[in-house]
Protein backbone atom coordinates (compact mmCIF):
# COMPACT_ATOMS: atom_id res chain seq x y z
CA UNK A 1 0.00 0.00 0.00
CA UNK A 2 1.24 3.45 -0.83
CA UNK A 3 -0.36 6.25 -2.86
CA UNK A 4 -4.03 6.21 -3.86
CA UNK A 5 -5.56 8.87 -6.08
CA UNK A 6 -9.14 9.79 -5.08
CA UNK A 7 -11.32 11.33 -7.76
CA UNK A 8 -15.03 11.94 -8.10
CA UNK A 9 -17.49 11.77 -10.95
CA UNK A 10 -18.14 15.50 -10.56
CA UNK A 11 -17.50 18.44 -8.26
CA UNK A 12 -19.33 18.44 -4.91
CA UNK A 13 -19.80 14.68 -5.07
CA UNK A 14 -18.34 14.08 -1.59
CA UNK A 15 -14.64 13.45 -2.30
CA UNK A 16 -13.38 15.45 0.66
CA UNK A 17 -15.64 13.68 3.15
CA UNK A 18 -14.82 10.31 1.58
CA UNK A 19 -11.07 10.97 1.85
CA UNK A 20 -11.38 12.02 5.49
CA UNK A 21 -13.51 8.98 6.31
CA UNK A 22 -11.10 6.59 4.58
CA UNK A 23 -8.14 8.08 6.42
CA UNK A 24 -10.07 7.76 9.70
CA UNK A 25 -10.61 4.06 8.98
CA UNK A 26 -6.95 3.50 8.13
CA UNK A 27 -5.83 5.18 11.34
CA UNK A 28 -8.24 2.96 13.30
CA UNK A 29 -6.49 -0.05 11.76
CA UNK A 30 -3.12 1.17 12.98
CA UNK A 31 -1.96 2.31 9.54
CA UNK A 32 0.28 5.35 9.17
CA UNK A 33 -1.99 7.30 6.85
CA UNK A 34 -2.07 10.88 5.63
CA UNK A 35 -4.03 12.84 3.03
CA UNK A 36 -3.00 15.32 0.35
CA UNK A 37 -5.09 17.93 -1.44
CA UNK A 38 -3.36 17.94 -4.79
CA UNK A 39 -4.67 21.31 -5.97
CA UNK A 40 -6.85 23.66 -3.93
CA UNK A 41 -8.59 26.56 -5.63
CA UNK A 42 -10.61 29.26 -3.93
CA UNK A 43 -8.22 29.55 -0.99
CA UNK A 44 -5.13 31.57 -0.10
CA UNK A 45 -2.42 30.22 2.16
CA UNK A 46 -4.39 27.21 3.37
CA UNK A 47 -6.53 24.37 2.03
CA UNK A 48 -10.02 24.17 3.47
CA UNK A 49 -10.39 20.63 2.14
CA UNK A 50 -7.23 19.53 3.89
CA UNK A 51 -8.44 21.04 7.14
CA UNK A 52 -11.69 19.12 6.73
CA UNK A 53 -9.67 15.91 6.28
CA UNK A 54 -7.96 16.50 9.62
CA UNK A 55 -11.26 17.22 11.37
CA UNK A 56 -12.83 14.04 10.01
CA UNK A 57 -9.71 12.06 10.92
CA UNK A 58 -9.90 13.40 14.48
CA UNK A 59 -6.28 14.60 14.44
CA UNK A 60 -4.30 17.81 14.66
CA UNK A 61 -2.26 19.14 11.75
CA UNK A 62 0.68 17.01 10.65
CA UNK A 63 4.22 18.39 10.30
CA UNK A 64 3.81 17.89 6.55
CA UNK A 65 0.81 20.25 6.63
CA UNK A 66 2.98 23.00 8.09
CA UNK A 67 5.69 22.23 5.52
CA UNK A 68 3.20 22.77 2.71
CA UNK A 69 3.71 19.26 1.37
CA UNK A 70 0.09 18.18 1.76
CA UNK A 71 -1.30 21.15 -0.20
CA UNK A 72 1.43 21.81 -2.76
CA UNK A 73 -0.68 24.01 -5.06
CA UNK A 74 -3.11 26.59 -3.64
CA UNK A 75 -4.75 29.13 -5.94
CA UNK A 76 -7.12 31.92 -4.87
CA UNK A 77 -9.71 31.94 -7.66
CA UNK A 78 -12.45 29.26 -7.28
CA UNK A 79 -12.26 27.72 -10.75
CA UNK A 80 -10.72 24.91 -12.75
CA UNK A 81 -6.99 24.73 -11.91
CA UNK A 82 -5.84 25.76 -15.39
CA UNK A 83 -7.89 28.98 -15.17
CA UNK A 84 -7.11 29.70 -11.51
CA UNK A 85 -3.41 29.38 -12.34
CA UNK A 86 -3.69 31.56 -15.44
CA UNK A 87 -5.29 34.34 -13.40
CA UNK A 88 -2.26 34.52 -11.10
CA UNK A 89 0.17 34.39 -14.01
CA UNK A 90 1.79 31.02 -13.39
CA UNK A 91 1.00 27.48 -14.54
CA UNK A 92 0.13 24.64 -12.19
CA UNK A 93 3.43 23.10 -11.10
CA UNK A 94 2.86 19.39 -11.71
CA UNK A 95 6.42 18.52 -10.66
CA UNK A 96 5.85 20.20 -7.29
CA UNK A 97 2.83 17.96 -6.75
CA UNK A 98 4.71 14.81 -7.74
CA UNK A 99 7.70 15.67 -5.56
CA UNK A 100 5.54 16.48 -2.54
CA UNK A 101 3.63 13.21 -2.80
CA UNK A 102 6.87 11.25 -3.30
CA UNK A 103 8.37 12.83 -0.18
CA UNK A 104 5.29 12.07 1.90
CA UNK A 105 5.12 8.49 0.60
CA UNK A 106 8.58 7.89 2.10
CA UNK A 107 7.23 8.84 5.53
CA UNK A 108 3.77 7.23 5.56
CA UNK A 109 2.33 3.83 4.80
CA UNK A 110 -0.73 5.13 2.95
CA UNK A 111 -1.18 8.45 1.14
CA UNK A 112 -4.63 9.46 -0.11
CA UNK A 113 -4.36 12.16 -2.78
CA UNK A 114 -7.59 14.07 -3.39
CA UNK A 115 -7.97 15.54 -6.86
CA UNK A 116 -9.86 18.65 -7.91
CA UNK A 117 -13.28 17.91 -9.40
CA UNK A 118 -13.59 15.01 -11.82
CA UNK A 119 -11.19 13.15 -14.08
CA UNK A 120 -11.60 15.48 -17.06
CA UNK A 121 -10.72 18.63 -15.10
CA UNK A 122 -7.83 20.39 -16.89
CA UNK A 123 -4.78 20.94 -14.71
CA UNK A 124 -3.14 22.78 -17.59
CA UNK A 125 -4.26 23.39 -21.17
CA UNK A 126 -2.45 20.17 -22.11
CA UNK A 127 -2.93 17.87 -19.12
CA UNK A 128 -6.18 16.51 -17.70
CA UNK A 129 -6.42 15.22 -14.15
CA UNK A 130 -6.80 11.64 -15.39
CA UNK A 131 -3.66 11.98 -17.52
CA UNK A 132 -1.62 13.21 -14.57
CA UNK A 133 -2.79 10.42 -12.23
CA UNK A 134 -2.20 7.77 -14.89
CA UNK A 135 1.30 9.05 -15.64
CA UNK A 136 2.19 8.64 -11.96
CA UNK A 137 0.82 5.10 -11.81
CA UNK A 138 -1.42 5.86 -8.84
CA UNK A 139 -4.29 3.39 -8.38
CA UNK A 140 -7.59 5.24 -8.14
CA UNK A 141 -10.53 5.27 -5.77
CA UNK A 142 -13.66 6.68 -7.42
CA UNK A 143 -16.35 8.58 -5.49
CA UNK A 144 -19.81 8.20 -7.01
CA UNK A 145 -23.39 8.67 -5.82
CA UNK A 146 -26.95 7.63 -6.43
CA UNK A 147 -28.26 10.99 -7.56
CA UNK A 148 -29.96 11.24 -10.95
CA UNK A 149 -27.37 11.40 -13.73
CA UNK A 150 -24.55 9.93 -11.67
CA UNK A 151 -24.55 6.58 -13.44
CA UNK A 152 -23.63 8.14 -16.77
CA UNK A 153 -20.82 10.14 -15.19
CA UNK A 154 -19.58 7.06 -13.33
CA UNK A 155 -19.42 4.93 -16.47
CA UNK A 156 -17.63 7.73 -18.33
CA UNK A 157 -15.04 7.90 -15.52
CA UNK A 158 -14.52 4.13 -15.67
CA UNK A 159 -14.00 4.26 -19.42
CA UNK A 160 -11.58 7.21 -19.23
CA UNK A 161 -9.54 5.43 -16.58
CA UNK A 162 -9.48 2.13 -18.48
CA UNK A 163 -8.38 3.86 -21.69
CA UNK A 164 -5.30 5.13 -19.83
CA UNK A 165 -4.67 1.87 -17.96
CA UNK A 166 -5.51 3.64 -14.70
CA UNK A 167 -6.91 1.03 -12.34
CA UNK A 168 -9.92 1.79 -10.14
CA UNK A 169 -9.25 -0.29 -7.03
CA UNK A 170 -12.36 0.78 -5.13
CA UNK A 171 -15.49 2.88 -5.37
CA UNK A 172 -17.11 4.92 -2.61
CA UNK A 173 -20.86 5.21 -3.11
CA UNK A 174 -22.02 8.43 -1.48
CA UNK A 175 -25.55 7.84 -0.22
CA UNK A 176 -26.13 11.48 0.71
CA UNK A 177 -28.09 13.51 -0.17
CA UNK A 178 -30.73 10.84 -0.44
CA UNK A 179 -32.20 10.26 -3.87
CA UNK A 180 -34.98 8.08 -5.23
CA UNK A 181 -34.39 4.70 -3.54
CA UNK A 182 -35.17 2.73 -6.71
CA UNK A 183 -32.67 4.75 -8.76
CA UNK A 184 -30.10 4.63 -5.95
CA UNK A 185 -30.26 0.84 -5.59
CA UNK A 186 -30.11 0.18 -9.32
CA UNK A 187 -27.24 2.63 -9.86
CA UNK A 188 -25.22 0.84 -7.20
CA UNK A 189 -25.92 -2.51 -8.88
CA UNK A 190 -24.91 -1.12 -12.26
CA UNK A 191 -21.67 0.27 -10.85
CA UNK A 192 -20.54 -3.25 -10.07
CA UNK A 193 -21.44 -4.47 -13.53
CA UNK A 194 -19.55 -1.74 -15.36
CA UNK A 195 -16.55 -1.79 -13.04
CA UNK A 196 -16.10 -5.41 -14.03
CA UNK A 197 -16.76 -4.71 -17.69
CA UNK A 198 -13.93 -2.17 -17.80
CA UNK A 199 -11.55 -4.36 -15.83
CA UNK A 200 -11.69 -2.43 -12.55
CA UNK A 201 -12.01 -3.91 -9.08
CA UNK A 202 -15.64 -4.44 -8.06
CA UNK A 203 -15.19 -3.20 -4.49
CA UNK A 204 -17.92 -0.71 -3.53
CA UNK A 205 -18.36 0.82 -0.05
CA UNK A 206 -21.41 2.86 0.94
CA UNK A 207 -20.73 6.26 2.50
CA UNK A 208 -23.56 7.38 4.82
CA UNK A 209 -24.33 10.96 5.79
CA UNK A 210 -21.47 12.27 7.93
CA UNK A 211 -21.33 15.37 10.10
CA UNK A 212 -18.09 16.97 8.95
CA UNK A 213 -17.70 19.22 12.00
CA UNK A 214 -16.07 16.47 14.04
CA UNK A 215 -14.31 13.14 13.74
CA UNK A 216 -16.02 10.76 11.35
CA UNK A 217 -17.44 7.45 12.53
CA UNK A 218 -15.23 4.51 11.64
CA UNK A 219 -16.64 3.05 8.44
CA UNK A 220 -15.45 -0.34 7.20
CA UNK A 221 -13.39 0.30 4.06
CA UNK A 222 -11.78 -3.15 4.17
CA UNK A 223 -13.43 -4.19 0.86
CA UNK A 224 -11.14 -1.59 -0.73
CA UNK A 225 -8.01 -1.54 1.39
CA UNK A 226 -8.12 -5.18 2.49
CA UNK A 227 -8.17 -6.29 -1.13
CA UNK A 228 -5.27 -3.95 -1.89
CA UNK A 229 -3.28 -5.49 0.97
CA UNK A 230 -3.88 -8.93 -0.51
CA UNK A 231 -2.99 -7.79 -4.02
CA UNK A 232 -6.37 -8.77 -5.43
Amino acid sequence: MSVFFVSGIDTDIGKTVAVGAMARYLLSQGRRAITVKMIQTGNEGFSEDLQKHRTLMGVELFPEDREGLTAPQILPFPASPHLAAKLVGRPVDLDAISNAVATIAQRYEVVLVEGAGGLAVPLTEEVLTVDFAASRGWPMILVSSGRLGSLSHSIQAMEMAAARKLSIVGTVYNCWPQSDPTICADSRRMLGIFLGRYGHRQAVVDLPKINDTGAAPVIDFSPIFGACDEGK
